[in-house]
């Protein structure tokens, strides 16, 4: 459904807009009417988004990027915390700098963007945020120790924003992936990609669309009564968990 004229204006902010699912979800709320940036390391965006260079590790870094897209835009209504890195190997292998990157960037950095988009959240009394998780924060993965823990800890981070600060007009949800065709996934063999696919209920792997039009909806004023959800999606992957 298209956006209302008073929703067109409101600001949302994607990290890890540059490419694959974070560019995605900016194309999404961009084409549906929202004024739409994005942090990357780069000040990389798709087109009509705003392009910050940002790097969500350091605290400096997310105010001055915050107060760019506030003199360009105006305060943050939509937060979408999307960017995230792997660095797999099995556990044994791991290291304490695999594991400690994926935890800056993938969790404290979620942390980072939230906390500082909820200032002006709660004055405004209404704020849309959500957390990009994966369908393997509830089912595990081998080699992905790191990545897991940190995509499941988005969800209690998620749950206990929606706690917080439902009361003051603020929702907070967490989507949960599948397989997903990205740069990520690419760098696995056809056997691979076939075998994942033959998990699926569905039959096949999915598309950025598919997560940014679940974003679309939870970021909309319609999904105003919805907060401290898990929406998977991942054709049916991981139901049960």
């Amino acid at each position: 459904m298209t956006e209302s004229v008073d929703r067109q204006g409101r600001v949302a902010l994607i990290t890890g807009a540059s490419r694959g699912i974070g560019a995605a979800i900016a194309e999404t709320l961009r084409d549906s009417g929202y004024r739409v940036a994005g942090f990357a390391r780069s000040d990389a965006a798709p087109a009509g988004v705003l392009g910050v260079a940002c790097d969500i590790t350091d605290p400096q870094a997310v105010d001055a990027g915050f107060a760019t897209v506030e003199a360009e835009l105006g305060p943050v209504e939509v937060l979408v915390a999307n960017a995230g890195i792997t660095r797999d190997t099995l556990l044994m292998r791991m290291s304490d700098d695999d594991w400690q990157q994926v935890v800056d960037i993938n969790l404290t950095g979620a942390y980072r963007v939230v906390r500082r988009a909820t200032r002006g959240m709660v004055r405004q009394r209404f704020g849309r945020i959500v957390a990009i998780s994966s369908v393997v924060a509830l089912l595990g993965s081998a080699g992905q120790v790191n990545y897991a823990s940190t995509k499941a800890g988005l969800i209690g981070m998620m749950r206990s924003v929606a706690r917080e600060l439902g009361g003051r007009g603020v929702t907070a949800n967490v989507v949960t992936p599948g397989f997903i065709q990205t740069e990520m996934t690419e760098v696995l063999d056809e056997a691979t990609r076939k075998a994942y696919a033959e998990r699926i209920p569905v039959g096949r792997m999915g598309t950025a669309a598919d997560v940014a039009n679940a974003v679309r909806y939870l970021v909309s004023d319609e999904a105003g009564y919805v907060t401290g959800a898990v929406v998977p999606v991942d054709g049916g992957l991981g139901m049960g968990n």
